[in-house]
């Protein structure tokens, strides 16, 4: 069952993985700052598979990479883990994990289109669809509701649309949603046959040397240092980095490596529903029942995308 279905295991190990890292990751960047949480956790994920290849191939560096895939794995990393992580991160802070990786249900549409922008790969009838049902399942989640009696002044400049979180916070985690499907396509395309982990540990170098000149750009060492003496979100940090970029992402790349990227999408997707529970327990959030159907109509909405 193992080999018949490796990739679609993968891919929901990849979802329980992100549901951990997302409410570490959440946690720690509140208390010493997103940027500081992805320098760290990519410097502590690093390490972590440079042992891993070390021991299983030999390695601390996949120095036997093709030009091509330290190329296309390098820029998968900057688009990835720079570009889309810088916000999604930020994401957290704004608005929280829960509604983040509501958002990041966008990341498997984004990629489809990508593919079918960069690599001709066909969008139908059926795959629109699913990327109308996607947006409504989110829509209905973030919307604020009418309140009754409710009397602001309706003027020519009163926004229709409100919303139930920070516009700012929304639109960080749709970038880290383009992020992660922008990437992921690049990684397929970059990794062909490679050894996931070792095309893993490639995007973490890139991204660690993306995030050393964005902190060197923004004078931010001071509080990268603070955030090395905070110990209890180092520990946050430390469970992040593990079940995160070493094997959450390597295991989202095996995901991709063995089934299609559509499948694996979509079992991937199912982390908003996933960590509804633990916001609920862990986090003391309030979730109303409409942000419970929006998530699951978020979540058929990528299903249908690939069926």
């Amino acid at each position: 069952m193992i080999n018949l279905y490796g990739g679609e295991l993968a891919a929901l190990l990849t979802a329980f993985f992100w549901t951990i890292t997302a409410l570490a990751f959440e946690s720690a960047s509140k208390k010493v700052g997103s940027l500081s949480v992805n320098l760290i956790r990519l410097f502590l994920a690093m390490m972590l598979l440079g042992i891993f290849g070390l021991v299983t191939r030999g390695s601390f560096i996949p120095f036997d990479a093709s030009s091509h895939q330290w190329i296309w794995l390098s820029v998968s990393g900057l688009v990835g883990f720079v570009l889309g992580d810088l916000f999604l991160f930020q994401a957290y802070v704004v608005v929280g994990a829960r509604i983040s990786m509501l958002i990041m249900a966008m990341a498997p549409p984004i990629a489809a289109v990508t593919g079918w922008l960069l690599m001709g790969e066909t969008l139908d009838a059926k795959s629109l669809l699913g990327m109308a049902l996607t947006f409504a399942g989110i829509s209905m989640a973030i919307m604020a509701r009418k309140e009754p009696g409710n009397n602001i002044a309706k003027t020519r400049f009163n926004n229709p649309l409100r919303f139930r979180y920070p516009i700012k916070g929304l639109l960080l985690a749709f970038g880290g949603a383009a992020g992660q499907g922008v990437g992921l396509v690049l990684s397929k395309y970059g990794m062909g046959d490679y050894d996931a982990f070792a095309a893993t540990q490639i995007r973490v170098l890139t991204g660690v040397a993306g995030f050393i000149l964005v902190i060197s750009i923004y004078g931010g060492w001071s509080k990268v240092r603070d955030a090395m003496l905070n110990k209890p979100a180092l520990k946050r940090l430390s469970v992040g980095a593990f079940f995160g970029p070493f094997l959450g992402v390597s295991f989202s790349l095996i995901a991709v490596k063995y089934t299609s990227s559509g499948i694996a999408s979509t079992i991937m997707s199912i982390v908003p529903v996933l960590i509804i529970l633990p916001s609920v327990v862990i986090m003391k959030e309030k979730v109303t029942m409409r942000e419970i159907a929006g998530a699951v109509i978020a979540v058929c909405g990528v299903s249908l995308f690939f069926i």
